[in-house]
This record gives C-alpha cells, structure tokens and sequence, in this order.
C-alpha cells in the first residue's frame, strides 16, 4: 500500500502553494493513503489562553471547508485529526476520508496536554480511552494522536485486539523536540511489529513546529523522513511484514500465546 506522510504550514499564503504541492506529489505518485497533520488547516488556537469560543468556531468552519477539497489528493484514503464541536463540547477529533464514505469520525484525542503554549485541555475536552483498531481498505491501523504517541500501555492494546498493521500520528510538535518525537515513534513500531507513520505542521515563520514526518518499519528501520527541501514523502507498505514482526522479539514475549514461563526455583 502507498503512503505518503507530509508537513504542512497552516498560514494561508504558505498552505495554498504547499498543498498544491502535496496534491501534484500525491497524484504522481499515485498514493492510496495521505496522513495529514494535526488540525491541518487551522490555526493553533491551544498556544494562547483564554479560550476564545469564536477562534474555535472559525477553527471548525476552516476544517469543514478544507474537507471538501481531500478529492483534490487523488487518494483512496485521507486520515488526520481536526477540531470538531458537538452540541456545546469541544474535541479533537481523528478522521478518515474516502471518496465513496465521505468524511467518517475515528476517536477523539484523550490525552490533553495543559501548559503554557499547549493549553488543549482549555480548548477541548477529553475524547475516548479507548484506541481501537480501524481499516482503510486492507490497511487496519490505530490512531495515537500526537502526544497520545506516549501513551505506551496503547501498544500492548493494540497487541491484545487484533493486531494492527500501523500506528498513524497526526501531530503539532515543536521543532526543539523532534529527537524525542523520532525516539518514541521508534518504540511505537518495535512494541506493536506494526508501522509507525507520523505528519507533523510545520511553521518556517516562528520555528514552533518542526515537521518531520516520518515513516518506521515494524523493526524500528526509518524508512522516510520528510524535511523543508522534501516535504512529504511516499512509501510502499508490505501489509505482511506486520504478521511476520509480531512473531518476533519483542512482541511474542508480550503475547498472549507466548510460551509460559517456568517457575523460579523454591
């Protein structure tokens, strides 16, 4: 299966061209899968308090417009997390897009920083404990979304279910940290056996996010990386090769069918 992952600027006169772009390199390339960033087209309205209700409306309008140009991807499947508002509740919600099924919400981001520059828990509400394992076509996958990518005891979850083939992370993280964010990716896809793929925003302005996308193998191999002098990035998947690792060190060690171990002497 094709995947691209990107990072993309939010400012109006750099995401025009930039997705412009993604959608020539899509196209070309011709990818099945597109993994956008966290709250791709909107401002970042968590960097600053108080929560203003008309800067998360406009947040909304802006998500609900870009969502009728994915087609413009030529892609089978598009999968991010944007704001979304539900009677007076505010989340941060994981997507996925289809031409035939439209726009279909995933899970709602559960793990809310609540610091200076990242106040998510003033501008959204807790979504769902539960990471539960979704499918575009023959892909299955979980969402982890952005620092939910921490949230290690998910990778045993995600083992416990049937097992899934990805771990996809649309995220907003700063430039200062991306050492960090490649480590736990790395964990991510040698915990599970699954791959790990992740689309960052980026801001060449102020320097808050630092893109990098990336894609990781089920054995923790950085197979893609995405930069400012190549901002997205496609690979090819073998959807096999997730069965195979999950049967291997470490993961069998965690299984459920694992050999039982013998027991200490008295």
């Amino acid at each position: 299966m094709r995947i691209t992952v990107c990072e993309l600027p939010y400012q109006p006169a750099l995401l025009d061209p930039a997705w412009a772009a993604l959608c020539a390199h899509t196209r070309a390339e011709r990818s099945e899968l597109v993994l956008l960033p966290e709250f791709a087209f909107a401002e970042p309205v968590w960097e600053t308090l108080p929560m203003d209700p008309a800067r998360w409306d406009a947040a909304v309008a802006l998500s609900d417009a870009w969502q009728t140009r994915l087609h413009e991807l030529g892609a089978r499947w598009v999968v991010g997390a944007r704001p979304v508002t539900d009677g007076a509740r505010r989340f941060n919600e994981g997507f996925a897009w289809s031409p035939e099924g439209g726009h279909v919400p995933l899970r709602r981001k559960f793990h809310l920083p609540d610091e200076p520059g990242g106040w998510e828990a003033r501008w959204f509400e807790r979504g769902d404990a539960a990471f539960s394992r979704f499918e575009a076509g023959e892909l299955a996958f979980g969402l982890n979304i952005c620092s939910e990518l921490w949230a290690l005891e998910t990778y045993g979850t995600y083992a416990a279910q049937a097992p899934v083939q990805a771990i996809l992370s649309p995220r907003a993280t700063a430039a200062a940290t991306t050492a960090k964010w490649l480590a736990v990716g790395t964990v991510a896809a040698v915990r599970t056996g699954a791959y790990s793929l992740s689309s960052n925003r980026v801001d060449s302005t102020a320097g808050t996010y630092g893109g990098t996308g990336w894609a990781i193998s089920p054995d923790g191999v950085l197979l893609a990386r995405t930069s400012p002098t190549q901002p997205f990035v496609t690979v090819d998947l073998d959807l096999q090769a997730p069965a195979a690792a999950q049967s291997t060190y470490p993961r069998y060690v965690f299984s459920a069918t694992a050999p039982s171990q013998p027991a200490p002497a008295p």
